[in-house]
């Protein structure tokens, strides 16, 4: 199998529950994010539907979705060419996401109740009691379901849509950075300080840890970028 196949084949989880057309979407996503298929690939349509043993239409389908999120360029009668995302990307999205994330958590500090803090306390405890007892995927999910209650709480639908499109780009790396001892130890701190100025009702340190805490992730993802040469 093409080497350039094989690593689309190692992102392919058919395991999940999913129709097939969209774990081949998330597949090549994947693969192209992470710099396993380099910009300037050109996709050749034939080849992968045969060497991964499906139909060309979830292949088409993957490349038509990946070309709305300007993953790879496509025109008619010409073949896919790969774009990925670089560096300077991932700067951006976290420049948006620093002023979003403040948003959303300022929303949702003025919204929570005490039980809704006492319930995101328990969570943080969880996690720091866990952080080195339990399957990394799990320390990550921690993680994810702090993010996740700040949004659910924040009333905002649209920015958390804009947010969750944003995170979708750079969770891959996320998820390796969060596998880094250092970094999982720091992020925790930091959620715990984003927890404090909320329960303070202090936005102005609620800006201030969110602009550092995002800063951080940032610049372990671009460290993970850099060392796959997608600068």
């Amino acid at each position: 199998m093409d080497a350039i196949v094989q690593a689309v084949a190692n992102n392919l989880d058919l395991s999940q529950n999913q129709p097939l057309k969209d774990l081949v979407f998330e597949a090549f996503r994947k693969t192209i994010i992470l710099g396993d298929i380099p910009a300037g690939t050109r996709i050749n349509e034939k080849k992968f539907a045969e060497e991964l043993n499906v139909s060309r239409t979830p292949i088409r389908y993957a490349l038509r979705r990946l070309a709305e999120e300007d993953l790879v360029a496509s025109a008619p009668g010409v073949s896919t060419m790969v774009k990925g995302i670089t560096v300077k990307d991932a700067y951006e999205i976290f420049d948006i996401r620093k002023e979003l994330d403040s948003l959303a958590t300022r929303k949702a500090m003025s919204q929570m109740t005490t039980a809704d803090f006492e319930e995101l306390r328990k969570l943080l405890e969880r996690t720091e009691t866990e952080l080195d007892e339990v399957p990394d995927q799990t320390v990550v999910n921690y993680f994810t379901d702090f993010n996740q209650f700040i949004y659910n709480h924040c009333d905002m639908p649209h920015l958390v849509a804009i947010v969750f499109k944003l995170q979708a780009y750079l969770v891959y790396f996320r998820d390796i950075s969060i596998m880094s001892r250092e970094r999982r130890a720091l992020a925790l701190q930091e959620h715990w300080r984003i927890y404090q100025a909320m329960v303070n009702h202090d936005e102005v340190q609620i800006n201030l840890i969110i602009r550092e805490h995002l800063g951080q992730s940032l610049q372990f993802i671009i460290k993970e970028m850099r060392e796959r040469h997608l600068d």
